[in-house]
């Protein structure tokens, strides 16, 4: 199985049961390289999971509650209210969540701030921009802007779970100006254009 690690530009082999001593990388000049994250950080296979990154947490009140993962399959790890009392939210109303943490996310990844499917689905809400985007370089406190799209009143009670983030590696564009596209079958064709 071959990952992709952004900040060395190499590919990650990785084997079942393979001992961290023997992990290795191929950067894009077929160097070989070690991939242990007690020395760079890098990814390496801990716990069952294929791809392991240190992100700092720092807690901004005492009663903040660090992220965690509910199981070893889970993608997203959850996010809590950071909350003194109890916060109400109106059908159509959105409230800012504190969490009471920030993060330093590692260069060359991006924390993706999803809804919980139980929060959701049961109680209609969901944060307000679907995804949040959290930039590797902000420092700032994690807020969930949590949308009631319930037809009744919903209150988030302190300690809740209210979201979940998962941390994906970030591919950025190289913008060039053209005056020509490449055609494609589909062309220009645009909204419902391919049928329902």
């Amino acid at each position: 199985l071959r990952l992709f690690d952004p900040r060395e530009n190499a590919g990650l082999l990785l084997c079942e049961n393979t001992p961290r001593s023997q992990l290795w990388t191929r950067n894009r000049s077929g160097n070989r390289t070690a991939a242990d994250t007690a020395a760079g950080g890098r990814p390496c296979i801990r716990k069952g999971r294929l791809m392991n990154i240190p992100v700092k947490v720092k807690k901004l009140r005492a009663n903040a509650v660090v992220p965690s993962y509910e199981t070893a399959g889970s993608a997203g790890c959850d996010l809590r209210a950071c909350l003194d009392e109890a916060a109400v939210i109106a059908p159509g109303e959105t409230v800012m969540i504190p969490t009471g943490l920030s993060m330093e996310i590692p260069e060359g990844y991006v924390g993706l701030v999803f809804a919980r499917s139980g929060l959701s689905t049961k109680k209609g809400l969901a944060p307000a921009n679907k995804v949040g985007v959290i930039d590797s370089d902000y420092r700032g406190e994690w807020m969930v802007g949590l949308l009631n799209h319930s037809g009744e009143t919903r209150t988030v009670e302190p300690g809740e779970r209210i979201a979940q983030a998962v941390f994906v590696p970030v591919v950025t564009a190289e913008f060039r100006e053209t005056e020509t596209l490449t055609d494609t079958a589909r062309g220009a064709g645009g909204f419902g254009s391919t049928g329902r």
